[in-house]
C-alpha cells in the first residue's frame, strides 16, 4: 500500500473509532511503520477529525520530519517497534471498559481478562500485561513497555488504557476493538462463574492463528 493510501485509511479507521466512542476528545494516538518511516497522529488531535496531510511522519530513528507535531507519547510506539520487529501498527485508546479493567486493583497483573472467546485469544493473546501507572506522557513507562511487549502484543496503561500492535493497521484497530469487547464482557460477567476456554483449547488457537 502506497504512503497516500495509509493516510487515507488511518483518517476513515480513526474516524470510525471514534464515532464508535472508543475514543473521546482529543484522547488516543494510532501510528503506521512505513518504509521508510512512520505516520503518526498529531499531538492534541482528534481521531475523529484527522486530515491526511497533517498525519505527521518520523524517520525511521523516530524523529519528526514532516506534518503536524506527533503524539506526545511517541516513546510507547517505540516501544512496541522496536520489541516486536514484526508489528507494523499501534493503536492507543481511553476506551472505556478496557481502561475500567486497567483499574481494578484485584485484576491479575499477566491476563487481566480471562480467555472467554476464541477472538480474544486469536487476535490479542494469551497475556495482557499490565503496566504500573505512570503519568501520561512520561517517557519513563517506555523500558516497561518494551520488556512486556516482548512477550505480548497488548498491554493495558494502569489507569490509563490499552495499547495493541498489529500486523497491519487494520489488524491492530480490529485487535483494539476486541480487547475493547473482552473488557466490556469480563465486567458484565465480573462476580459469576463463568467458563474459560481451557489451557489446550487456547494452546489450539495460538498454534493455528498464531
Amino acid at each position: 500500500m502506497q504512503e497516500a493510501e495509509t493516510r487515507d485509511l488511518l483518517v476513515r479507521l480513526a474516524a470510525s473509532l471514534f464515532a464508535r466512542g472508543y475514543a473521546v476528545g482529543s484522547a488516543g494516538n494510532i501510528s503506521v511503520r512505513l518504509a521508510d518511516g512512520f505516520l503518526m497522529t498529531p499531538t492534541n488531535a482528534s481521531l475523529g477529525a484527522l486530515v491526511s496531510e497533517r498525519i505527521a511522519k518520523l524517520d525511521r530513528g523516530f524523529n519528526h520530519v514532516s506534518g503536524d507535531r506527533p503524539s506526545k507519547e511517541v516513546f510507547m510506539h517505540r516501544a512496541f517497534y522496536q520489541a516486536r520487529p514484526a508489528a507494523q501498527s499501534v493503536v492507543h485508546l481511553h476506551s472505556t471498559m478496557a481502561t475500567a479493567v486497567s483499574c481494578l486493583a484485584d485484576a491479575d497483573p499477566v491476563a487481566p481478562i480471562a480467555p472467554l472467546t476464541p477472538y480474544f485469544v486469536m487476535r490479542v493473546g494469551k497475556t495482557l500485561p499490565i503496566i504500573p501507572y505512570y503519568r501520561p506522557g512520561d517517557p519513563a513507562m517506555e523500558p516497561a513497555i518494551h520488556a512486556a511487549a516482548i512477550g505480548a502484543r497488548a498491554v493495558l496503561l494502569a489507569n490509563h488504557g490499552p495499547v495493541v500492535s498489529g500486523p497491519s493497521l487494520t489488524d491492530a484497530v480490529y485487535a483494539a476493538e476486541e480487547l475493547e469487547e473482552a473488557a466490556r464482557l469480563a465486567i458484565l460477567l465480573r462476580g459469576h462463574v463463568t467458563r474459560n476456554l481451557s489451557p489446550s483449547q487456547v494452546d489450539d488457537l495460538v498454534e493455528v492463528f498464531g
